[in-house]
């Protein structure tokens, strides 16, 4: 399989089929994406739609069954090894008995970085998520908010390119996630990562992306792939403006259709 040079994620006709007692569940059906270098592509759907699972497939957490899929050029085992992605999940998995800088340190300890240098990577990664002079905090001490941003500050800590974040900010309310939202998009003009993100809100996909990826119900099916043409800049009020809202309906329009999928 061949994928062009700025291809970070690159699948063909992915399929993942789990085995259960109950028969076989199409967890992906013949998935064909390509992610750029430098795109934040939200991945949307309902509940059971695969989302996850992709993102799972890209980490190497789960194994495709059939189909092609590569990571910055590798196999998602390769890439796993060469410490391709950070992963940022839904709960921020944070230990509770490290303070936030040791949790910030854990992989690049595990990596087996020089304390010097995980100290400068440590106050890099709490400045990106505006979380300076908090480093001696432990993670019960934080809000959810704030947890969360620990979380992502750990994963860019080792500085992979690409950042892969299942629904981060779905436990939040509606004033944190926005805050959040706004940052991330800081964020991601700041560090030129590729951002594979996945998420149950349409106001969240759009605000975001610079593509969104339209899943339907099980078997996992992308039934639209919409480019964004909303600006670079965008401020939170972008989101009552026609152009925005005109993305929004043709992602719930793609989702209202997925949903003929369903038996």
């Amino acid at each position: 399989m061949t994928s062009s040079a700025s291809s970070v994620v690159s699948a063909r006709n992915l399929c993942l089929t789990y085995e259960t007692n109950d028969g076989p569940v199409h967890a992906l059906s013949n998935v064909d994406l390509e992610v750029s270098k430098g795109d934040f592509v939200s991945f949307i759907g309902p509940s059971g739609c695969g989302k996850t699972t992709f993102l799972r497939v890209i980490a190497d957490l789960e194994r495709k069954t059939s189909g092609d899929i590569t990571v910055n050029g590798m196999t998602p085992d390769e890439a796993r090894k060469a410490r391709a992605y950070g992963y940022v999940f839904q709960a921020p998995a944070l230990y509770p008995w490290r303070t936030i800088e040791k949790n910030i340190a854990l992989p690049l300890e595990i990596m087996g970085y020089a304390r010097d240098e995980q100290a400068k990577r440590i106050a890099q990664t709490l400045d990106l998520v505006n979380l300076t002079g908090f480093e001696k905090k432990f993670p019960w001490q934080l809000s959810g908010g704030m947890q969360q941003r620990a979380s992502i500050a750990r994963a860019l800590a080792f500085d992979a390119d690409l950042l892969l974040m299942d629904e981060p900010f779905g436990a939040l309310d509606e004033i944190v996630r926005d805050h959040l939202n706004e940052q991330l998009l800081k964020l991601w003009k700041r560090t030129n990562k590729t951002i594979c993100f996945v998420t149950h809100s349409i106001p969240e996909a759009v605000y975001l992306s610079t593509k969104i990826v339209v899943m339907s119900p099980r078997p996992g099916r992308v039934t639209d792939i919409i480019e964004s043409t909303l600006p670079l800049e965008r401020p939170l009020d972008i989101r009552e403006t026609p152009e925005f809202l005109e993305i929004a309906h043709r992602v719930r329009e793609g989702l209202r259709a997925g949903h003929s999928y369903e038996e």
